[in-house]
């Protein structure tokens, strides 16, 4: 059984939004009742880039930010249905290379529904960006919105799961 006290430890939680134009990360540190952001903003590969060179750009975007903190865990959003199959394949593909830089650092990777992200922080699955901005910039005590918007729903998707941590065991 834990002690209470081992509740207190902090963690450093990434969260990632993917894409293909803008990748958002946001990083926080938790002891699971409050939270502090480390640092957050976005990975924007150039357009006019094929889309392996983008792919390349993320994963060592993601790479610096993990050689950067002392991530605990990688909290990514899980992927949509979308009814475009190229884009659908497109994001994946942008999931998986954020998701391949932590895997080579053994980083536990949890994903979670923009719905849940979103009902976690503002309490509606259904809020808007905009919404999630402003619960953001109050919870963590910012002296403005994050931006751009993948920011704050990667901030989300760290919050998110450090609402989770208190059932989730780290190795």
């Amino acid at each position: 059984m834990k002690k209470m006290g081992s509740m207190k430890r902090k963690h450093i939680i990434l969260g990632i939004d993917p894409g293909t134009r803008i990748t958002g990360y946001g990083i926080i540190e938790t002891d699971s009742h409050s939270f502090i952001p480390l640092d957050y903003g976005c990975i924007r590969p150039p357009s006019k880039l094929p889309l392996h060179e983008r792919y390349c750009i993320i994963h060592e975007g993601i790479e610096h930010l993990l050689d950067a903190f002392p991530i605990d865990a990688v909290a990514v959003e899980s992927q949509f249905m979308s009814r475009n199959a190229q884009s659908a394949l497109k994001l994946g593909m942008a999931r998986g290379v954020a998701i391949l830089a932590a895997t080579k650092r053994k980083i536990p990777i949890f994903e979670y529904a923009p719905k849940k992200a979103k009902l976690a922080v503002v309490g509606n699955g259904s809020a808007s960006k905009e919404q999630v901005q402003r619960m953001m910039q109050a919870l963590l005590h910012l002296k403005a919105p994050p931006e751009p918007e993948d920011a704050a729903d990667a901030l989300a998707l760290a919050i998110c799961h450090a609402n989770q941590i208190k059932t989730v065991s780290y190795v």
